[in-house]
């Protein structure tokens, strides 16, 4: 997050587009040269956000064997470590077929579990590698070529961006990660983030809500939307990372009931009594996640497991295929604890986690 000069929140501000957009044009790019034999200057792709973005391309250049191009990668405002980085595709000829995505000199390798993406695999994230595949299929299919392919993602400063990151704890060596989930980067400031969240619960209000779900982003709200079939629109609102402060204004405002939805990563920081759970502002608890791992009956090996998992989702794949589902259970208790805690009572609240498909992990609601 940049700083900002007070009344600089009021100026729109401009968004910016992810490492896996930028890399889906400069593959694009790369196979339409290889293919057509000619210089290609930019690529447009469509994004999960629902539009077309056309990407400048550079430094492009092509053989019968191979192609190369570039981009630069614009975060828009508040922009992250990856602002500015050259996101480089490099693609050739195989002799198989179908098409080989691999990560070259500054993508990261997932070394281990607990990721969205396989050990040993570049870090590569499930989104950004389909829209790269379906860019490049969709060029094979338009000049009707059944050849194999292979298309290498590269960041030349990726390894040294990577040390303003959190890969290396996670295991993630090398280099940075490709990432997004919609394409696009939306920037925001905290206080325009917070005016947002209150301005969504007085709207709520306005509309005669009672009860309001708290998620911490699209995800987590669309499986709440399915939960709570019975609430109107108004009644769920993105939160973020700001749940203390989102709890806070929610009782300010008249809520009754209060239900927080989300996941693991966030929601472990909840249980473990942290109310602004941002990556950077607390670490995920590992001792304590243990402990709750003993509370649902883990046995020593079992706690030890998660004490030393790599992620918060991670542990909780750890208990979950040992069938100890209570674990989450007591976290989502925990959580509700907390939660009372931190508004002082009065208020009914609801913990729900599920996992990154939707699926009801635990569940508990208490009042105060």
């Amino acid at each position: 997050m940049s700083e900002r000069s007070e009344g600089q929140d009021d100026k729109p501000m401009r968004h910016g587009f992810t490492t896996g957009a930028c890399a889906t044009a400069v593959a694009k790019g790369a196979v339409t040269m290889l293919i057509a034999q000619q210089r290609v200057e930019e690529a447009e792709v469509w994004l999960p956000a629902g539009f077309a973005h056309t990407f400048e391309l550079i430094e492009c250049e092509y053989t019968q064997d191979m192609a190369q191009c570039a981009t630069i990668k614009d975060a828009g405002d508040d922009p992250d470590a990856t602002h500015k980085a050259k996101i480089v595709a490099s693609v050739g000829w195989t002799s198989g077929h179908g098409i080989e995505l691999d990560g070259g000199v500054g993508v990261g390798r997932v070394t281990k579990p607990g990721l969205p993406v396989p050990v040993g695999e570049a870090a590569i994230n499930p989104v950004p590698r389909r829209m790269i595949l379906q860019a490049v299929e969709e060029v094979l299919a338009e000049y009707a070529v059944e050849r194999g392919v292979k298309v290498v993602i590269s960041v030349p400063d990726g390894e040294e961006i990577a040390k303003k990151t959190l890969n290396a704890r996670l295991g993630i060596l090398g280099g940075i990660s490709i990432l997004g989930t919609r394409g696009v980067v939306v920037p925001f400031s905290t206080s325009a983030y917070k005016a947002s969240v209150v301005q969504a619960l007085s709207v709520a209000k306005a509309s005669g809500c009672r009860h309001v779900v708290l998620t911490t982003g699209g995800s987590s709200e669309k499986y709440a939307m399915k939960m709570f079939p019975q609430l109107s629109e108004e009644a769920f609102i993105q939160m973020g990372d700001f749940v203390g402060f989102s709890l806070l204004h929610a009782k300010r405002l008249g809520m009754e009931t209060v239900s927080l939805v989300g996941m693991m990563g966030k929601f472990s920081k909840v249980a473990q009594g942290v109310m602004m759970v941002h990556s950077k502002s607390a670490p995920v608890d590992f001792a304590f996640l243990a402990q709750a791992a003993r509370e649902a009956g883990a046995d020593p090996e079992l706690q030890a497991a998660v004490e030393g998992a790599n992620t918060a989702s991670h542990a909780g794949d750890v208990l979950a295929a040992a069938g100890f589902m209570k674990f989450f259970d007591i976290l989502c208790e925990y959580a509700c604890h907390h939660a009372l805690n931190h508004v002082s009572g009065g208020i009914r609240i609801e913990t729900v986690l599920v996992t990154m498909k939707g699926d009801t992990l635990g569940r508990a609601i208490r009042s105060g």
